[in-house]
C-alpha cells in the first residue's frame, strides 16, 4: 500500500494546500498569478515614477528651446555728481504777528410775530364854544381871527299851546347795513386776545410746512344776534386764506354784536394774521 502522505516532488505549494479541494473558488488562482501581478505592479510603479520625476525637466528643456534670445544693450551711464547741500540762512526774528480780532457772535434774526389788535380810532370831539362867545362873532367849521361880527338873532319866542316840549327822538338804525365805523365795536368773550388764542389752537399748520411768513387778513360781518356770516380771507396763499376760514367756522362762540345810537347793528369785523411756518 502506498504511503498517503507522500507528495509528488513535481507538486507546487498552492497545489498541495488545494489538492483535493475547490479550485474554482478564486483562492487558488489568486495564488497562483500572485507572482505575475506583484510583477506587472511593480514595473507599471517604476515606469510611473520615471515619468512623474522626468516631466519636470522635459518641459524646462521646452522651455528654454522656445525662450527668445536675450539682446544685450550696452548702456552708457554718465556720472552723477552729489548734489551740493543747500545751508539755509536762518531768518532774522520777527515780531510775532498780532493776534486775530475777536470774532463777534453771528446774532439770529428774530421777526416779531405779534397779531395786532384790531382798535378802533378815537373820535376826536371838539367841545362848542360857549353860548356867550356865540352871542359875540360868527360860528364856523374852522376857527379864524378877525373881527368880531355877531350874526345871531335870537328867534321870537314859540307862542304858548299850553302844552309839554315835544322830546327829540333818536335818529333810527337801519338794521340792514353793514357797518365799518361804529360807536361800540363787536366784542369776542374774553377779548380778542382770547379769540387769538382760539384761532392759533385750532388753526392746522400741516398744510403751510416750509412756507415761511405768511400773511392775510380776515373779515367777517357780526350780526345782531352775534354769530358770523360772510367770512373771507384775503392773502397771497389760498391755502392760508381756506385754513382761516375753516378755523374762524370752527369757533363757535357768539359774540357781543356792535351798537350806533345804542342800538345792536350788523357789523364787519377785520382780523390781520401774520404766522411762521418752518
Amino acid at each position: 500500500m502506498a504511503n498517503e502522505n507522500t507528495y509528488n516532488e513535481n507538486l507546487s505549494l498552492d497545489e498541495i494546500v488545494f489538492e483535493n479541494r475547490n479550485k474554482s473558488y478564486g483562492a487558488y488562482d489568486l495564488r497562483s498569478s500572485y507572482r505575475k501581478i506583484l510583477t506587472r505592479s511593480f514595473i507599471l510603479g517604476t515606469v510611473l515614477f520615471c515619468v512623474v520625476a522626468i516631466t519636470p525637466f522635459v518641459i524646462m528643456q521646452i522651455q528654454q528651446m522656445t525662450a527668445k534670445e536675450k539682446t544685450e544693450v550696452e548702456a552708457n551711464l554718465i556720472e552723477i555728481l552729489p548734489e551740493e547741500t543747500i545751508i539755509e540762512q536762518p531768518e532774522e526774528d520777527l515780531p510775532p504777528p498780532p493776534p486775530p480780532p475777536p470774532v463777534e457772535e453771528e446774532q439770529i434774526e428774530i421777526i416779531q410775530n405779534v397779531v395786532p389788535e384790531p382798535k378802533k380810532a378815537p373820535v376826536v370831539e371838539t367841545p362848542p364854544p360857549p353860548i356867550s362867545q356865540q352871542l359875540e362873532t360868527t360860528t364856523g367849521v374852522v376857527a379864524q381871527e378877525g373881527v368880531k361880527t355877531p350874526t345871531y338873532t335870537p328867534p321870537p319866542p314859540p307862542p304858548s299851546t299850553g302844552t309839554k316840549a315835544a322830546t327829540i327822538e333818536a335818529p333810527k338804525v337801519d338794521v340792514n347795513k353793514i357797518y365799518d365805523d361804529v360807536e361800540q365795536g363787536a366784542a369776542f368773550p374774553g377779548g380778542i386776545n382770547s379769540f387769538r388764542n382760539r384761532f392759533v389752537s385750532n388753526f392746522d399748520g400741516s398744510v403751510m410746512e416750509g412756507e415761511g411768513s405768511v400773511k392775510t387778513e380776515v373779515t367777517f360781518v357780526v350780526e345782531r344776534d352775534g354769530s358770523l356770516t360772510d367770512i373771507k380771507a384775503n392773502g397771497p396763499n389760498r391755502d392760508m386764506n381756506a385754513e382761516a376760514i375753516r378755523t374762524v367756522k370752527s369757533i363757535r362762540n357768539k359774540w357781543t354784536p356792535a351798537k350806533v345810537n345804542g342800538q345792536t347793528v350788523r357789523a364787519r369785523f377785520r382780523f390781520p394774521i401774520t404766522m411762521n411756518f418752518e
